[in-house]
């Protein structure tokens, strides 16, 4: 299928993974193996940030767009380091079509002027970790971030964060499965408590691999005297390494209309998600063309 719309991946610029490389302390790279706070050394693939290879592959699979992301995990966004956000940014915004990126922010000291600045020059919108927005507190705490996406007309994408330091020796597979999900379900449920949408009506997010499926839980939010209200259709979840069951989970309290492609490459990849082909068109190019963009207007009607 042609004009497929993928929102969310990961590809590191070379100049990002120099910076990367001239770190000494967590999170940096050893040639290419990766060193973070809260995860064991990680083997990274270096085909898997080869720029003309994953070009190759987005073109093969008729991918017209595809939104690549700050890897939040190492939790780059917190250690106040301006030379490696820079890195991200100047590398990011070189990467060849069909790849454009979110950008982030130092939220030590978040500098709206140059987040404008990057919105103004072609990034798609603001990613932001998860684990920040794990209260009602932690999203007023950004909101001038938000308030500033907003008045742009720019998307917000609510990505894993720094995961906990586990205290014991766990599966590999720990973090994605069991905090990097507990922190997008607490962020989800925040933004609801939090009453995001009366401030910030016309703000459109996008919370990755499904929000940790939280949107599943609305029964027992019911059950313990809440209310998950009417659908928002600013409000959108993503594909990311999910498949059929779940994503048919979030889409029967959703609505077909707020879920998004997203992959997750090169940790993850495409599913096939079994949804038929209109629902597969509208998945992979007409929500995430809104979400990123914006709904269509209606075409002028002509004077009588």
């Amino acid at each position: 299928m042609g004009d497929v719309i993928d929102v969310h991946q990961h590809l590191w610029p070379a100049e990002f993974v120099d910076r990367l490389r001239a770190r000494t302390s967590a999170p940096y790279l050893d040639g290419w193996t990766l060193y973070t706070p809260g995860e064991a050394p990680y083997e990274v693939d270096p085909a898997a940030h080869a720029v003309d290879k994953r070009v190759a592959g987005e073109l093969d699979a008729g991918t017209s767009l595809v939104g690549v992301s700050l890897s939040s995990p190492l939790g780059i966004e917190h250690l106040g380091d301006s030379l490696l956000l820079d890195a991200w940014h100047v590398g990011a915004a070189s990467l060849p079509e069909p790849f454009k990126a979110w950008a982030a922010v130092n939220l030590l000291e978040p500098d709206l002027a140059g987040l404008e600045g990057l919105l103004g020059k072609g990034f798609l919108g603001l990613q932001l970790p998860a684990q920040v927005l794990a209260t009602p507190a932690g999203w007023a705490a950004v909101g001038p971030l938000l308030a500033l996406a907003e008045r742009l007309n720019k998307p917000i994408l609510v990505h894993p964060g720094t995961p906990l330091p586990p205290g014991e020796e766990l599966p590999g597979w720990w973090s994605p499965v069991v905090d990097y999900t507990t922190q997008l379900q607490a962020a989800w449920w925040a933004w609801h408590a939090f009453g995001g949408r009366t401030t910030y009506p016309l703000l459109r997010l996008c919370f990755v691999a499904a929000a940790g499926l939280a949107p599943v839980h609305h029964e027992r939010l019911a059950a313990r005297g809440g209310r998950l209200g009417t659908i928002d259709s600013n409000l959108y979840v993503d594909t990311s390494s999910y498949g059929p069951q779940g994503i048919d989970a979030v889409a029967r309290v959703l609505g077909i209309d707020q879920v998004v492609h997203g992959t997750d490459r090169p940790y993850a990849g495409p599913v096939d998600l079994r949804q038929g082909d209109a629902a597969t068109a509208v998945i992979q190019h007409n929500n995430p063309h809104r979400l990123l963009f914006g709904p269509v207007p209606p075409p002028e009607r002509g004077v009588q």
